[in-house]
């Protein structure tokens, strides 16, 4: 059977808040950041299968992942760079929406899982329904 590459969009609310920051700060390197996650995310299932994306939570077809991701350029691992996007992954619509790309100097300690989570919450209500509320 043949696979098909995930179709991917970033949420205007990371359009307006996060990614604005990326995109003043690296300028011409972040196109080529912003393509790259892209590609990754077209093939998000065997990211999670090879563990290169961390499964956050399941609910049958929806997926919450946590995604690192390196600016390009920079010569760090992406684990190492500290930035992060979160994704929805609707494997019946084979969709990705990512809901937050930021770096962990943004959403930092003391617990920078609780802190994206409420970001989740109050910006994704029907996602946080799937996942968050749950547990």
């Amino acid at each position: 059977m043949e696979q098909f590459n995930y179709r991917v969009q970033f949420e205007p609310f990371t359009e307006r808040h996060y990614i604005k920051k990326f995109k003043k700060e690296y300028q011409d390197k972040w196109l080529a950041t912003e393509r790259t996650i892209i590609a990754v995310c077209e093939r998000v299932d065997n990211m999670l299968q090879y563990n290169r994306a961390d499964l956050i939570a399941d609910s049958g077809c929806c997926k919450l992942v946590k995604l690192d991701f390196a600016v390009e350029g920079t010569r760090m691992s992406p684990k190492a760079s500290g930035n992060r996007c979160i994704l929805f992954v609707d494997e019946y619509t084979r969709a990705v929406k990512i809901l937050l790309v930021y770096s962990k100097d943004e959403i930092s300690s003391p617990n920078e899982t609780q802190k994206w989570k409420a970001i989740i919450k109050s910006e994704y209500g029907e996602i946080a329904k799937l996942f968050i509320d749950r547990s």
